[in-house]
């Protein structure tokens, strides 16, 4: 499984809003092919905010952002102050 971690910054008092598109991205990521879960997170004190989402495969968790990534930066323009940062994981699942 792969892990897609996303963190932005925001100017203050935008908790709500980053709520509201976290609200619309959900139900169009569940429905993705390989689609295992998510987690989304925010600090209002630092004004920082992201979501974790969890994914089959690699291949999968790209096609997902491929498609998303239009709306995804739309959605931000207006959020983010500085570029999203967006990084890669390999899940480990421990042996029991």
């Amino acid at each position: 499984m792969y892990a897609s971690l996303t963190t932005f910054k925001t100017a203050p008092g935008k908790r709500t809003e980053c709520e509201g598109l976290a609200d619309k991205l959900f139900p169009i990521m569940k429905g993705m092919k390989g689609f295992k879960n998510v987690v989304y997170f925010g600090d209002s004190d630092n004004n920082e905010y992201g979501s974790l989402y969890i994914w089959e495969t690699k291949e999968d968790l790209e096609a997902a952002y491929n498609l998303i990534r239009p709306k995804l930066q739309e959605a931000l323009g207006p959020l983010a102050i500085e570029p999203p940062v967006r990084r890669i994981f390999e899940v480990y699942e421990p042996k029991s």
